[in-house]
């Protein structure tokens, strides 16, 4: 099993991020209170959870957020000592803390070692400081350096820097540059997420209004293209979308997501699923803190169908360089994948944007900048055609049972980059 724990809280909000979080600022007598509130209640759904679940083996652990390195390293180490007593961790457990680069001076992150932390994902997202003021980081591009040597100071041999391109004011030389910079300083596993402009936020709004312009279309596809390709000339291999790693630095949190593994959510926003249940606490502090002292009993869970399952199981492993296992979509569906999508399958195979090989069904490096399109296509033919409907095949129980896992509680959701499609592909892999 996998344990995701979102901790709600930043200095202040950036100006593209939706995610659930509270800026509280650096009055440390503000702080202080909440930060007990939140191990308390958190302290109590880890109980709650392993009365419920039983003493599971747990093989990695995700503090996200929001800041996580805005919870003292004793803090992070208390809930570490929690899980300990409730679960069983494996023993090459990962444990990953997400830090922005200023919290990391002084001794903080030899302090996250010493807590329980072995690999530290270091929310860099630019080298480039007029970047990150239009970002609205907290951060200069020397404090995202100063971290990484930091971090590596402290004794972290796992770490990954996250990254975002398609910048308003960013161009494909800028990009490249921020890129081979973020090469020399030799981090072990590289995020590379293309900005999206959600609702709401002062990004979006400035955007609405005129007040900032995205880069072309075009140059956003080159952005991808020879990004992709500068990184794995450099040896981080993608093993998904918007992730590279050097050899045997691939994120085990994510790679569980990916692969179906069940996975528990911890902390206001953060979700579950548990077999065919899944769940969503409440984004608020106070109605977590509520929905926890109600207990399970408190909340909505729902139980995911067929169909779901194998939707999502399809979605997630196209997201992957591996793809999709043929064979193991003939074992949940009773269905053949490509006589199912044979004529979507041939197009996008003569187009370069999709290979077979070894049993596997993946999307080229092409291929993944119009996924959106193609998993759409893929989708609402399932909906349409009785014939290749989920609800209708058959399947084994225990195959269904796999299949849990599915919505990320911790996996960024990054909108996959779209490439400009030729009038004819477009054609024929959009929906008659």
């Amino acid at each position: 099993m996998l344990v995701y724990i979102h901790v709600p809280f930043c200095r202040s909000k950036c100006s593209y991020c939706a995610f659930p979080s509270a800026a509280i600022g650096r009055d440390p007598d503000k702080i202080a209170p909440l930060l007990k509130e939140y191990l308390d209640v958190l302290s109590l759904e880890i109980e709650q959870s392993s009365l419920t679940l039983g003493k599971r083996s747990v093989t990695s652990v995700f503090f996200g957020g929001g800041t996580p390195s805005l919870l003292p390293p004793a803090l992070v180490g208390r809930v570490m000592d929690k899980l300990a007593g409730a679960f069983s961790l494996a023993e090459k457990l990962e444990v990953t803390l997400e830090a922005n680069p200023e919290s990391l001076r002084g001794n903080a992150a030899a302090k996250y070692l010493e807590a329980g932390a072995n690999r530290l994902s270091l929310g860099v997202q630019s080298l480039d400081d007029a970047m990150l003021r239009v970002l609205g980081r907290p951060h200069k591009a020397i404090d995202g350096i100063n971290a990484v040597y930091a971090a590596r100071a402290a004794g972290f041999k796992n770490l990954n820097v996250d990254l975002m391109w398609g910048l308003p004011g960013q161009g494909v030389r800028r990009w490249l540059q921020t890129l081979k910079d973020v090469i020399e300083l030799a981090p072990d596993h590289v995020s590379s997420y293309n900005l999206t402009l959600e609702p709401g936020t002062p990004l979006e709004i400035e955007h609405e209004n005129g007040a900032l312009v995205l880069p072309p279309e075009r140059d956003q596809n080159i952005m991808f293209m020879e990004g992709a390709a500068l990184l794995e000339s450099a040896g981080y291999l993608q093993y998904e979308i918007s992730n590279f790693a050097r050899m045997g630095f691939q994120c085990a949190h994510n790679i569980g997501y990916w692969e179906g593994e069940e996975y528990l959510g911890l902390g206001p926003s953060s979700t579950s699923t548990i077999g065919p249940k899944r769940w969503t606490n409440p984004a608020s502090l106070a109605s977590w803190k509520e929905q926890v002292q109600k207990g399970v009993d408190g909340r909505a869970v729902e139980i995911l169908t067929p169909k779901i399952r194998i939707l999502e199981h399809i979605m997630l492993r196209l997201r992957t360089a591996r793809g999709l296992r043929l064979k193991a979509y003939k074992d949940l569906t009773g269905g053949d994948f490509l006589k199912d999508h044979e004529k979507l399958v041939q197009t996008l195979h003569e187009n370069g944007l999709l290979r077979a090989r070894n049993g596997y069904l993946s999307l080229t490096r092409s291929g993944m900048m119009v996924s959106n399109a193609v998993l759409t296509n893929i989708f609402e033919r399932l909906e349409a055609d009785p014939a290749l409907n989920p609800d209708k095949f058959p399947r084994k129980p225990s195959a269904c049972a796999a299949l849990a896992a599915s919505s990320s509680p911790r996996v960024r959701p990054v909108k996959w980059p779209e490439a400009e499609v030729q009038p004819k592909v477009r054609r024929l892999i959009e929906p008659e």
